[in-house]
């Protein structure tokens, strides 16, 4: 067997389709991109059309296999109207990437119910319903040997202490979806189809830019915690979900990574 066969063996994505939610910006884009280089169908869902062209054109002759779909994933009439369409699309779905999230910071006395629910709606309900609404299409594409796979982006931000600015509610969503996610594993497995989470440290995007702005020098800052000396990128965050999602991660199912450079495991 020779090195590259071994990889194709391994790490190919080709032929498999994926949904990207809030996958036009960010870390989402990042993912996406990192999708179609190895082989996937990809769709992308969000709520910026402008954003999905900015992609399209930055991807070039590779924009071929993506597809974006116009959806409010805040509500729920808007989850129901993505899975419908994606139901007409495909009739299989090998990769569930729940990405699209929400940011917000406050003190602890200016934290408002209205702010807190809205981020909660996206952050966490979403990625639920949203397993929910395309079971029938993961269950379709999974076996035994080559599960689906759902693969949901939590944060450090649901693992550390701090508030990092009063972000309270944003921390408890993505500590809440690391639960789901073991939640999703423990009952998913039996039906084909693994669930893992990925909490990002910080990378690129408008969501660190917003923890930046809440927090004086918090840039400068952790970038002198982080051992690796950088923020994440593409590759970084690309090649973990490539991993999860190809025959490589195939028996793995119910973990949280924190991909930080080792901010929090080797300070």
């Amino acid at each position: 067997m020779t090195v590259s066969n071994v990889y194709e063996e391994l790490f190919s994505l080709s032929g498999k389709t994926a949904l990207v939610t809030g996958g036009a910006k960010g870390i989402g884009a990042m993912i996406s991109r990192m999708l179609l280089r190895a082989g996937c169908k990809v769709f992308v869902t969000g709520r910026s059309r402008s954003a999905a062209e900015q992609l399209t054109t930055e991807l070039g002759p590779d924009a071929a296999a993506l597809t974006f779909l116009q959806h409010d994933l805040s509500q729920p009439e808007g989850i129901d109207a993505l899975a419908a369409e994606l139901d007409e699309l495909c009739p299989q779905l090998n990769i569930l990437v729940n990405n699209a999230g929400t940011f917000n910071a406050a003190p602890l006395g200016d934290t408002d119910s209205t702010s807190w629910n809205e981020l909660m709606g996206l952050n966490l309900r979403a990625p639920f319903l949203l397993v929910q609404a395309l079971l029938p299409l993961l269950e379709a594409a999974g076996s035994n040997a080559d599960p689906a796979r759902i693969i949901n982006l939590g944060s450090i931000g649901g693992l550390m202490p701090q508030s990092n600015g009063g972000a309270y509610a944003y921390g408890c969503s993505k500590a809440a979806v690391h639960q789901l996610t073991r939640m999703l594993a423990s009952d998913l497995r039996s039906r084909n189809i693994n669930v893992n989470a990925i909490a990002p440290g910080y990378f690129p995007s408008d969501m660190t830019s917003g923890f930046f702005e809440a927090v004086p020098n918090l840039r400068e800052n952790m970038l002198a915690q982080i051992p690796a000396g950088r923020f994440g990128s593409a590759e970084d965050v690309g090649g973990m979900v490539i991993f999860l999602a190809s025959r490589a991660g195939a028996y793995l199912t119910g973990s949280i990574t924190a991909l930080d450079g080792g901010l929090l495991s080797a300070p």
